[in-house]
């Protein structure tokens, strides 16, 4: 039988703190911690895609606190930040690349025939369905609306 999340991330854990790996170590600990409360609260013992929800989530709280450090002129946060996000992004799936998104927007506002800001609800449905846990939502909604308004010079 193959190793689940939960699994890896106990084992994983041990290993980095036997490697003495401190950014590793502290990512993992954070999504193990996060995935325990997750847990509780709503009282059910999660699977693999709700280990990478919580991660996903991590992964987004990580992204905020780096722009924040850096804005703040703080490098050494930003470094520390960084490192604990790279060692919590090797458990993702790997992600679209930039032509791949591309391509998934484009075939998306052609088939639900948007034209217009007003139907980004549409395009975002269809993607959001088709590429969620493979590229960053945020991104592809900034995408999906700058195409949008641009739909006349496409």
């Amino acid at each position: 039988m193959p190793e689940t999340l939960k699994q890896r991330l106990r084992t994983d854990l041990q290993a980095a703190m036997r490697a003495r790996d401190a950014a590793r170590l502290s990512a993992l600990r954070m999504w193990q911690a996060a995935l325990r409360k997750k847990e509780i609260d709503e009282r059910i013992d999660a699977d693999d895609d709700g280990a990478l929800d919580v991660a996903y989530r991590l992964v987004r709280q990580y992204r905020d606190s780096i722009e924040q450090f850096k804005q703040a002129g703080r490098t050494d946060l930003v470094e520390k930040e960084t490192a604990e996000l790279e060692a919590l992004q090797s458990y993702l799936p790997a992600q679209l690349s930039e032509q791949e998104v591309d391509d998934a927007v484009r075939e998306a506002i052609r088939e639900t025939g948007a034209s217009t800001l007003r139907d980004m609800r549409k395009v975002m449905g269809l993607l959001r369905e088709r590429l969620q846990k493979r590229a960053d939502m945020g991104k592809i909604g900034t995408k999906v609306k700058e195409r949008l308004q641009g739909a006349g010079t496409d």
